[in-house]
């Protein structure tokens, strides 16, 4: 049930990875997604590491990370792919939300 709340690409996998990899603390367990009130368009993505599940949390387990969905996010999130784009100016996580309905003019925020 949790792998349909979001996917994973290869890209996202490989790059979590490498975080992880580079964390300073070995206590990190993998990373927590959140859906965060602010930016133009009313909510933004968030990323941070995470050392412990928190209650409700999502874990999703896929090609060898673990992402933890906050339980307020997963009504957000459902059927959400989350990639990691890199090109010669910028690299980030995206994430491409069927249940989005606006996306600001920078790409920051998003509207449901």
């Amino acid at each position: 049930m949790s792998s349909q709340i979001i996917s994973i690409t290869d890209a996202a996998a490989e790059r979590i990875n490498e975080i992880m990899s580079n964390a300073k603390d070995n206590t990190v367990q993998g990373v927590r997604v959140n859906v965060v009130t602010g930016g133009c368009a009313g909510m933004s993505y968030e990323m941070n590491y995470i050392k412990e599940k928190a209650p409700g949390d999502e874990v999703i387990e896929d090609k060898g990370v673990k992402v933890y969905i906050d339980p307020k996010a997963i009504m957000y999130l459902l059927g959400t792919v989350m990639d990691y784009k890199k090109d010669k100016f910028s690299s980030s996580f995206v994430f491409n939300n069927p249940n989005e309905t606006e996306r600001c003019g920078c790409g920051e925020s998003f509207k449901i």
